[in-house]
């Protein structure tokens, strides 16, 4: 991998912080509440009864509260149906900022009605602005839910999910793999001689991101090895990192890695396969028996790995400003994403001749596309798709595959 100073600052130079739902909330309130005391101040010719205004913020105020619960609706809507119909891992709708931010914005505008119309309670004129800014809030409001309405109802059709999975998935690989396979390579350098292991202290946690520069300050004269990739469970007492040629302080090292509850997409290279892989097998389930979806997903799949096969994936050597290697990552192999993404479809897919014969294409291109080392673990996988074809389902076999050689 080239030096940290020297690549481009995508996701992998820092982890990505996302602005907590509670703190845009809070914002929200804040903002309500400051310029329900700030309008009403504002003097100006054209003035309206109070009492008037007053009656139709609070009246506004309570009724944008129905927004919440269309918020929350449409919240418990995708998510269930997205945990029963695809993969209790898909939390694309729930994570959406779209969702807390029109929440937060609700709020806002309650508070903003409620402070406003005691603002005024006193008064027998109030300015004009006080009631157009409640008429813009209640628009923005009113756009912010048909956004929300729009995404849900994308999130509950496949086509969009598989799009919106493919698209994460596409920006990870464009950020980890930024460079083409060469067709040579010299010997890696050997590590300096192995310490000692650092543990993991806490409970179980999914490493969710890594923060490269702060690895990189922790490592100072050492070389931190990763035995944990983004993604993996980290269990308590198990080792997630090796210290070689020098000490480094655990504290240090483990503020390095930003754990959570569950996988995202942030770093995780191979969670838009796991995803993929989820849905197909689900579909492929006696209880489900939809191949078409299957074939639909491998589609996508195949999207994936094609902008893979040719990239280079050796970038697991982070360096520091000097050129000295100071971390390894634990990446996944070429082998990785194709056992991830196909392995347990292929045998599912046992009695579904449909299914075979899109594995069956997406393995010939993939073969025809990959780099000669690259070649044996495709070849393998699509020898067991031909196997399994060819056994289960001998008369559609001989049939694809005569029309394809004529």
């Amino acid at each position: 991998m080239q030096p940290l100073a020297d690549r481009p600052r995508g996701r992998f130079a820092r982890p990505r912080r996302r602005l907590r739902a509670g703190l845009v909330q809070l914002l929200c309130v804040l903002a309500g509440l400051g310029l329900g005391l700030l309008l009403p101040r504002i003097t100006t010719d054209a003035t309206v009864a109070s009492t008037r205004v007053t009656d139709r913020l609070i009246g506004v105020g309570f009724g944008v509260l129905g927004l919440v619960t269309i918020i929350y609706s449409l919240l418990f809507l995708v998510v269930q149906w997205a945990f029963s119909s695809l993969s209790p891992r898909l939390t694309l709708f729930r994570d959406d900022p779209i969702v807390w931010r029109t929440f937060a914005f609700a709020v806002g505008v309650f508070v903003f009605s409620v402070t406003t119309a005691l603002a005024i309670g006193d008064q027998d004129k109030v300015s004009v602005i006080v009631p157009a800014a409640e008429i813009v809030a209640v628009l923005a409001a009113l756009a912010l839910i048909r956004t929300l309405q729009t995404k849900a109802f994308a999130s509950i059709q496949l086509a969009p999910t598989l799009a919106a999975i493919a698209g994460q998935g596409h920006g990870i690989i464009d950020d980890l793999y930024p460079r083409p396979c060469p067709p040579g390579r010299p010997p890696a350098a050997p590590l300096p001689p192995r310490l000692r292991a650092i543990i993991w202290p806490h409970r179980q946690a999914i490493l969710q991101q890594l923060d490269l520069a702060r690895l990189l300050r922790a490592a100072g004269g050492a070389v931190i090895v990763l035995r944990a990739g983004i993604g993996d469970t980290l269990q308590q007492g198990a080792p997630v990192a090796d210290l070689h040629g020098g000490e480094a302080a655990d504290t240090a090292v483990l503020a390095g890695l930003v754990t959570g509850p569950e996988r995202s997409f942030d770093q995780d290279p191979l969670f838009a396969f796991r995803l993929l892989a989820d849905i197909a097998l689900r579909a492929l389930s006696p209880a489900v028996n939809d191949p078409a979806t299957a074939v639909q997903v491998l589609d996508t799949t195949e999207s994936l790995l094609q902008a893979l096969v040719s990239r280079d994936l050796d970038v697991a050597d982070v360096a520091d400003g000097t050129g000295t290697v100071r971390v390894v990552l634990a990446l996944p192999s070429w082998d990785d994403y194709l056992r991830t993404g196909l392995d347990d479809l292929i045998e599912s897919a046992s009695q579904s001749p449909m299914v075979l014969l899109r594995a069956r294409t997406l393995l010939t291109t993939l073969l025809n596309a990959a780099p000669p080392a690259r070649q044996p673990p495709i070849a393998q996988r699509l020898h067991r798709a031909e196997e399994l074809g060819a056994g289960n389902f001998p008369l559609i076999w001989h049939d694809a595959t005569s029309r394809e050689a004529g």
